[in-house]
């Protein structure tokens, strides 16, 4: 009994140790501005912001998806960037270190966890990062739709001040319409074109 006890308290721990460290991620700024512009937000502003997309949006998913699982990936995608950094959509250097540097966070946080659900949330986060599922490829379509409409709500703000151009837009964008046709056809339309046009997205 006693060390039931002790097991219980030592797993509560634990789950309670990762949950007050993944509050960091709210320091983490992206280069997104909020639709306001009064900030750029964060990653965890980020991450909450997609998972409500998901639940508004995941009828426009190529293939029927859970829901749920979308929203479980999108939540911890980018906890791993509590050690790793955010790396900027359009910076070469830092994208050369990337997956070294995340796959090394993943290692350092979901460890924290009681085995089970370090093994879970760890699936989760290699799920999303390997592309494969239609639940994977909804919630990167979500990953690059986002960023973008925040883009084209503050006349293209963050693309100006980094000089982003057209074809780095287009190269990044290259497999958003693997989880969502709809959500791409949209963005081509409603954000990349326009932009494009104003010059705010800059022509190579």
């Amino acid at each position: 009994m006693a060390n039931d006890i002790a097991e219980k308290e030592e797993r509560l721990k634990r789950q309670l140790d990762f949950c007050l460290e993944i509050d960091k991620e709210k320091t983490i700024v992206r280069e997104t501005y909020l639709a306001d512009e009064s900030r750029k937000e964060t990653d965890a502003e980020h991450a909450w912001h997609m998972a409500v997309m998901a639940m508004v949006l995941s009828e426009y998913a190529n293939k029927k998806v859970d829901t749920g699982r979308v929203i479980q990936m999108l939540l911890i995608h980018d906890l791993v960037e509590i050690y790793a950094g955010d790396t900027f959509a359009y910076d070469a250097a830092g994208a050369a270190t990337q997956k070294t540097r995340e796959t090394s966070g993943a290692d350092r946080l979901f460890s924290k966890l009681p085995e089970d659900q370090g093994k879970t949330m760890r699936a989760l986060w290699e799920e999303f990062e390997a592309w494969e599922t239609p639940e994977a490829k909804f919630a990167r379509s979500l990953d690059r739709f986002q960023p973008m409409m925040l883009n084209a709500a503050t006349d293209g703000r963050a693309w100006n001040e980094h000089g982003v151009k057209v074809s780095q837009v287009m190269k990044r964008n290259a497999r958003t319409h693997e989880g969502s046709e709809a959500l791409w056809a949209w963005q081509l339309e409603h954000f990349i074109k326009p932009n494009a046009a104003k010059g705010r997205l800059k022509e190579d």
